[in-house]
């Protein structure tokens, strides 16, 4: 039996009304902030994710998925999309239309990681990112609408954790200070940590090994070194965080995965859904911009993961949805009025009701189970010695009420229908 690859799930019916729910709740909040959807090709040329998310990132390192096309151009899935975003930005000259550009997205992403709960290497985000402004206003709204979403799921075990990593010149004075205390350290650290120190030390911060946290937790903080401009904007979005109610806490080991993050940085974590915590994270990337080929234009962003807040959700038992049902199920009675039936069902829903009936030559009987299964709010019965009469039969599901209708006038039994259903 061919089965889904490994790290990639079924998305199943049952499972659908979750997802709808949620994408639902992500435009309704983001439309709120007057943010604007955009979608993205699944693929982009590899050499976009490796300038803007960097090198010696683990994403353009180990976890993407790259292939040659025919024509020999290497070729990524997009694992994160910010990159795409700025991308779409420069080549349709977006910023010479409006100063300001507000965009959102719901999209499927792609790491090879080792598949956990939360974890999957196809996955789903959604996210913003807000580009043309260096306000630190900006850097707040993002937060208060991420908080708005997870907290309109009832999610209540929600960490918001805040950071800034100052502009690169104040970040690179503080790399050789972290180095000059963790030389003597080095040979302690973790081997990925040993690489990381050469090539990048601040990814050390990202290391989940206990003992390279152990030798961290005393090293000098990156935000007690950062820049005045990057404190004063920091000092802001507290500020303003603070008088949204939204509750958070400086990490000064918050530093982000991602190369192109400048200034405020910014979690917020789950501690329902096992190791992978994070639900969402984002932060200020001034420079990206410039560094993908487009004019200097400051950026702010976040991305969530949708399997992640969904599994927290479920843990939580946040997501509780009425049951699927439908508005009207027509049982046929007699075998000759199959075609009769499936006339009366194209009308109910050109008349925008949910209508199901019977394709299996089922019974009377059998056809009541799944009208009940189906949890149909109507069911109509089409046949029998009410039809002899020209007669309709009309069973109100909720309250057994029954009553006949003439058969040339299915609109009466539309408008009865349309009335009494629950929404």
């Amino acid at each position: 039996m061919i089965k889904a690859v490994t790290g990639t799930k079924d998305i199943l019916p049952q499972e659908i009304s979750r997802w709808k729910y949620l994408e639902d709740l992500v435009r309704q909040i983001f439309s709120s902030f007057n943010y604007k959807e955009i979608r993205t090709p699944v693929f982009e040329e590899t050499i976009l994710f490796a300038r803007g998310i960097g090198e010696e990132t683990d994403i353009v390192g180990k976890e993407m998925y790259t292939f040659n096309d025919k024509s020999n151009t290497s070729l990524t899935l997009k694992p994160e999309m910010t990159a795409s975003v700025v991308r779409a930005f420069i080549e349709h000259s977006l910023g010479k239309q409006q100063p300001l550009n507000k965009f959102y997205y719901i999209s499927p992403m792609f790491r090879q990681e080792r598949p956990q709960a939360g974890r999957q290497r196809q996955f789903h985000q959604f996210g913003c990112e807000a580009l043309g402004s260096t306000s630190p206003l900006l850097d707040a709204e993002i937060i208060i609408a991420a908080y708005e979403i997870l907290n309109r799921l009832n999610l209540k075990d929600l960490k918001v954790k805040i950071n800034s990593l100052g502009v690169p010149e104040s970040r690179e004075a503080y790399k050789n200070i972290l180095k000059r205390h963790l030389e003597v350290k080095k040979h302690l650290l973790s081997e990925d940590s040993r690489k990381r120190f050469d090539k990048n030390i601040l990814r050390i911060f990202d290391s989940k090994v206990e003992s390279d946290q152990e030798i961290i937790d005393n090293a000098p903080k990156l935000i007690d070194y950062i820049d005045e401009e990057s404190r004063k904007d920091f000092e802001i979005v507290k500020e303003l965080l603070s008088k949204n109610n939204i509750p958070f806490e400086v990490d000064a080991k918050l530093v982000r995965g991602l190369d192109y993050y400048t200034k405020t940085t910014f979690e917020i974590i789950s501690g329902k859904v096992g190791s992978q915590s994070a639900l969402c994270g984002g932060g200020r990337y001034d420079l990206l911009i410039e560094q993908l080929g487009g004019a200097p234009t400051p950026g702010v962003g976040f991305a969530a993961g949708i399997e992640r807040i969904l599994l927290a959700c479920e843990n939580e038992k946040t997501l509780l949805l009425p049951e699927e049902r439908i508005d009207l199920y027509i049982v046929r009675m007699d075998s000759e009025l199959t075609q009769k039936t499936f006339e009366l069902a194209s009308y109910f829903r050109k008349e925008s009701l949910k209508v199901e009936i019977d394709y299996l030559d089922r019974s009377v009987k059998a056809q009541m189970r799944e009208a009940n299964k189906l949890n149909a709010q109507f069911v109509l019965f089409v046949g029998g010695e009410e039809y002899k009469s020209n007669k309709f039969n009309l069973k109100f599901m909720k309250t057994g009420e029954q009553k006949d209708y003439p058969v040339d006038n299915a609109g009466e039994i539309k408008s009865f229908i349309l009335q009494n259903i629950s929404i």
